[in-house]
C-alpha cells in the first residue's frame, strides 16, 4: 500500500487563466505614469542633516509646525480645563 503524498504533485489547471493579456487593453505605461520611487529615494537618502519628516521642504515644515501648534494648544487647553474643573464652586 505505501504512503500517499498529502500534496498533489501536479499543479491544477487554471480555470479562468489565459496565456496572453487581452489585446484591447492599453499598455501599462499609459495609465500607470512615471515611476517616482528612484527620485524620492534620492531625496530621502540625501545626507543633509534633516530628519525624514522634513526632507521635502516647505510643505513638510508647514505640516510639522501646524501639528506641533495643535498639539501644544490642545495640551494647554486641557490643562486649563482641568484647572477650572478642579476649582470649588461658590454658591
Amino acid at each position: 500500500q505505501g504512503l500517499k503524498p498529502l500534496v498533489p504533485t501536479e499543479s491544477p489547471a487554471l480555470i479562468f487563466g489565459t496565456s496572453k493579456p487581452p489585446s484591447d487593453l492599453p499598455a501599462a505605461e499609459s495609465f500607470l505614469g512615471k515611476n517616482k520611487v528612484p527620485d524620492l529615494q534620492k531625496v530621502f537618502q540625501r545626507s543633509d542633516g534633516l530628519p525624514v519628516h522634513l526632507k521635502r521642504g516647505v510643505p513638510d515644515k508647514m505640516l510639522y509646525r501646524t501639528t506641533m501648534a495643535l498639539t501644544i494648544g490642545g495640551t494647554i487647553y486641557c490643562l486649563v480645563a482641568l484647572y477650572i474643573a478642579s476649582q470649588p464652586k461658590n454658591k
